[in-house]
């Protein structure tokens, strides 16, 4: 016996789909020069992330390099670049202040196995049906405590610790604003007008790299009193940690659940929007499942090197396919090229000024807020405005874990009341039957409705959210008909709840003698009806294509009885 196994196409990683296909010298002199140019924008955005996020430069550097090479492997898009993003640094933030970098490192491992499973579910194309307005609000959100983040190095404060509250940090700030060094508030302002100006421009060399380099030799060579990564956080490493597997107890699993589940979300959310905005600007199509596995295992290799959560990088992957990547050999260059700058030039990113780094970030959060987006939503819909509100606000003020779980919940009950509100349950028995003489002829059935025939329609969804409403309708009969007809042909689908009602439905009209017909039913409704024994139950012959079939079956079965 000839057995053959044919692995799923959206678990196949988009590098052996298009290496298989064949991989010319032109196609990688593109992905070359696109890994070593994404991979130099990537680099300063990597360390600065980091620092943001409250661990060591360093640390930004290990997980572009590792993760991203291990995403870009796997990954499910032909050009996604992955590594250190904006998104995380409120919750890595957070973490590490309360647990340390072996609380994050186990809470990157958890998120990295959810991203797994998720893709293993195939919940790629469920993630996309997350609400615009629960996105844009936490994105807003982060951006605005990013740039908070930044204020004690652009103003050269020099506060050793920083609060993670929001409110406590402007508080903290306010209190030290005496302490201004206007040599680091120089630095940094100018760096960030000239990445702005430089933003203006579609150049290849990014602005933040220029910027490091004139700001680096500015504070060196004139000695400013400026803080640097150096005298911060003392030298960078020139080499990989070994790797080793975090510690993980129970207490720490159970304490870092909320965390990974939250940084798994953000990952998938990210990384699938990235892998969307790559397709419009190549006219390709990612493999959604695929995209989140290789998100999972890179979040799961991360912290085995001391790296932090990585997710796909929207910035980085419109350089990379503007830089001429055709495959995901590109990122993988990408990951190569911050590996040989770490090797090679480790000691001297220990003097680039914290400013410089500061009016880096700053942009990205600009870049990251969308204000005119956030506006534009709040002028949308009353649901879309709660959701939009209290994801930015808990975001803010509260925690992004617990906006996002508010956020999640509030679009699903928004959800649930929307569609409670399109589905209805109508006796339409009188728009069916024929008018009398003189009347105007509004019929949809060539066959007579009989006066002891009831017709209830229901249209939309059958689910637990409108069940009453059903219920409510079928109560208000004021008489029990003989037969009651179910026209269906308008539902398209019915959970649990549903059947359920329907079950009762059955069970009540047998005790009053009045039988049930079933019209138009769709292939949804029918196979849950079927499994769950319903079917069986009202019995085959109860089921009809349409109306007029409905219609027509009764009066035969009435002249037959007549008959005996």
């Amino acid at each position: 016996m000839n057995l053959k196994f044919s692995w799923p196409k959206d678990f196949v990683p988009k590098l052996y789909s298009l290496l298989s296909k064949g991989y010319t010298r032109e196609t990688f002199a593109s992905d070359l020069t696109a890994g070593l140019i994404v991979g130099i924008v990537a680099l300063p955005l990597a360390i600065a992330f980091a620092i943001a996020s409250g661990v060591k430069p360093e640390q930004g550097l290990y997980a572009a390099i590792v993760a991203g090479f291990f995403v870009a492997a796997l990954s499910g898009s032909r050009t996604q670049v992955s590594g250190p993003t904006g998104a995380f640094i409120v919750i890595i933030y957070g973490i590490v202040q309360q647990y340390g970098y072996d609380g994050l490192a186990v809470a990157t491992l958890l998120a990295g196995v959810f991203l797994v499973v998720l893709g293993l579910l195939r919940f790629g194309i469920l993630l996309r049906f997350i609400p615009y307005s629960l996105t844009i609000g936490f994105t807003t959100g982060i951006a605005i405590i990013i740039f908070t983040s930044q204020i004690n190095d652009l103003l050269g404060l020099g506060i050793a610790k920083v609060p993670a509250d929001f409110v406590d940090k402007w508080i903290v700030f306010a209190e030290n604003i005496s302490k201004v060094n206007f040599y680091a508030l120089g630095i940094g302002a100018v760096s960030l007008i000239f990445i702005f100006v430089w933003g203006r421009f579609d150049l290849k060399i990014p602005g933040s790299l220029i910027a490091i380099v004139i700001g680096t030799l500015v504070v060196y060579y004139f000695n400013l009193p400026v803080e640097t990564i150096g005298s911060k956080f003392g030298s960078v490493p020139n080499s990989l940690p070994e790797p080793q597997m975090p510690e993980i107890s129970w207490q720490v699993f159970t304490q870092m659940f909320s965390p990974a589940f939250t940084i798994a979300m953000l990952a998938a959310i990210e990384s699938l929007l990235s892998a969307v905005v790559a397709d419009g600007m190549m006219g390709s199509r990612h493999r959604s499942n695929m995209e989140l596995v290789s998100q999972g295992i890179g979040n799961i290799i991360s912290p085995i090197f001391m790296g932090i959560p990585v997710t796909g990088a929207i910035a980085r992957t419109a350089t990379n396919i503007k830089s001429g990547a055709k495959t995901p050999v590109s990122a993988i260059v990408h990951g190569v090229v911050i590996l040989v700058i770490m090797l090679l030039f480790a000691d001297l990113a220990s003097l680039i000024p914290l400013p410089v780094l500061a009016a880096i970030l700053i942009y990205v959060a600009w870049n990251m807020s969308e204000m005119h987006a956030f506006f534009r939503t709040l002028k949308g819909t009353g649901a879309d405005k709660l959701i939009l509100l209290n994801t930015f606000l808990l975001t803010l003020f509260i925690d992004l874990t617990v906006a996002i779980e508010v956020g999640l919940v509030l679009a699903a009950l928004t959800f649930i009341k929307k569609m409670s509100d399109v589905t209805q349950t109508n006796i339409v028995t009188q728009s069916f039957r024929l008018p009398d003489e003189g009347e105007d002829k509004l019929t949809t059935t060539s066959i007579p409705v009989p006066k002891d025939v009831e017709i209830f329609e229901i249209y939309g969804t059958l689910f637990f959210g409108a069940v009453d409403q059903f219920r409510d309708t079928i109560r208000a009969m004021n008489k029990k008909p003989r037969i009651l007809v179910l026209e269906v042909s308008k539902l398209l689908v019915i959970d649990g709840s549903g059947l359920k009602a329907i079950e009762d439905l059955v069970d009540d009209l047998r005790k009053e003698g009045t039988g049930l017909v079933i019209s138009g039913i769709h292939k949804q409704p029918l196979f849950e009806m079927t499994r769950s024994g319903i079917f069986d139950k009202i019995g085959e012959d109860n089921f009809f294509g349409s109306l007029d079939e409905t219609l027509g079956e009764i009066g035969k079965r009435r002249v037959a009885t007549r008959k005996n």
